[in-house]
C-alpha cells in the first residue's frame, strides 16, 4: 500500500519540477522581451537622430565674385568649380588621386538624397552623381561641384582657369555653363604632397 502511495505521489512530484521549469523559461522569455523594448526604443531614437540629418544639408546658391558676376557658391558663400574633363558627371578628381585634397568635393551628409536650391538657384539644375566611394556628389547643370582650397574665403576665385587634373577648372553660372577667363593659371594650383602643382600628377 505504501508503495502504492509513493508511486503515485512521483509522478507529481515530476510535475511540479517540470512546471517550475516551464515557468522558470516563461519568466526567462518575458524578461528578454522587456529587455528588447530599450533596444527598440534605442533604435528608434538613433532613427531619429538619423532623420535630423537633413538639417545639415547641403545648400548651392549664386552670389556676385568680382570679376565674374554671379556664379555658384555653397552654404558658406565659397566659390564653386567645375573641371572640364568631368563633362556628363564622369568623375576624375578623386581621393585615390589626391585631387579632393585640392579641390574638396560637394558631397551630400549620410541621409540625404539631394542638395538645397539657395536664391538665385534653380532646383531644377541641381542633381547628384556616386564618387567612386559610393558618395552621393552634388551636380549642377551634370556638372560636379568643388570648391578650391586655395581661395581665402567668400568671394575669392583664385582657382578659376588652374589646368590641372586632367581638366581646367571654371567657376559656374546661373544657367550651368563655366564662366571662362581669359587667362588661364596652367599649374598654379597648391601642391599636394609630392606630386607638386601642375602637371605634378601626370596629367
Amino acid at each position: 500500500m505504501s508503495i502504492t502511495i509513493s508511486h503515485r505521489h512521483y509522478p507529481s512530484g515530476l510535475r511540479l519540477l517540470s512546471g517550475s521549469l516551464i515557468l522558470g523559461a516563461a519568466a526567462t522569455v518575458a524578461a528578454c522581451g522587456s529587455s528588447s523594448s530599450p533596444g527598440t526604443a534605442a533604435s528608434s531614437s538613433s532613427g531619429a537622430a538619423a532623420g535630423t540629418s537633413p538639417s545639415a544639408a547641403v545648400t548651392i546658391s549664386a552670389k556676385s565674385v568680382s570679376g565674374f558676376g554671379t556664379v555658384l557658391v555653397n552654404g558658406q558663400g565659397r566659390t564653386l568649380y567645375m573641371l572640364t574633363s568631368e563633362k556628363g558627371g564622369k568623375i576624375t578628381c578623386t581621393s585615390s588621386n589626391g585631387c579632393t585634397k585640392i579641390w574638396p568635393e560637394i558631397a551630400l551628409p549620410k541621409g540625404t538624397t539631394a542638395a538645397k536650391a539657395g536664391s538665385g538657384v534653380q532646383s531644377s539644375m541641381l542633381g547628384t552623381v556616386k564618387d567612386a566611394s559610393g558618395n552621393l556628389e552634388v551636380t549642377f547643370n551634370g556638372w560636379p561641384l568643388y570648391t578650391f582650397s586655395g581661395d581665402s574665403g567668400p568671394g575669392a576665385a583664385k582657382g578659376e582657369g588652374i589646368t590641372h587634373f586632367g581638366g581646367t577648372w571654371y567657376v559656374l553660372n546661373t544657367s550651368g555653363n563655366p564662366v571662362t577667363s581669359s587667362h588661364p593659371q596652367s599649374g598654379t594650383s597648391p601642391s599636394a604632397g609630392s606630386g607638386g602643382g601642375g602637371g605634378g600628377y601626370g596629367y
